[in-house]
């Protein structure tokens, strides 16, 4: 008897993304996203995106099979670029969340760390101002809800403390 087709099924659909915490000197960078922007408008965040097939689809594939690896780090590559005008390097997973946007599109974004790598800060249309903090400096802004925890978490790690999750404070 042949197989039914797998058809698309919207409840396992999700838009991914993820966001680059930028360390410089001992700081962080934090951006402020534009009053029309459909998630956490006017809020202060760390750059980063949603995955686009162009991430992947004219790159050579990584095995045999029909798969690509480091694609996330390719993707803040990108974003990171395109947002704020710098390069990164030594991109590591900090922790993971899931959230709908207004539109009740379900967004999977990984968290991730970066060392900055190169250029100066120019920002894309999308943010309006930026910022090199230390964790107590960005206390003083409207950070999206759990950007300082995440902060937070980073300062622990650097410090070589063993962090298993994130945590809202």
């Amino acid at each position: 008897m042949p197989k039914k087709p797998i058809e698309y099924d919207e409840k396992k659909s999700h838009y991914i993304a993820a966001t680059a915490i930028i360390m410089k000197k001992g700081k962080y960078l934090i951006a402020k996203r534009a009053s029309w922007e459909k998630s956490f408008p006017n809020l202060w965040t760390v750059p980063g995106g949603k995955l686009e097939t162009k991430d992947y689809i004219n790159t050579p594939k990584s095995t045999n099979s029909p798969q690509w690896y480091n694609i996330i780090e390719r993707l803040l590559q990108r974003e990171v670029s395109e947002e704020v005008g710098l390069k990164i390097k030594n991109i590591r997973y900090l922790c993971d969340l899931v959230f709908l946007r207004p539109d009740r599109i379900p967004v999977v974004t990984f968290s991730m760390y970066a060392d900055w790598a190169g250029g100066r800060v120019v920002l894309e249309d999308s943010l309006t101002d930026y910022a090199w903090v230390t964790t107590k400096e960005a206390k003083k802004y409207e950070l999206i809800d759990g950007i300082w925890e995440e902060l937070e978490m980073l300062d622990k790690i650097l410090s070589g403390k063993k962090v298993t999750k994130w945590q809202k404070k």
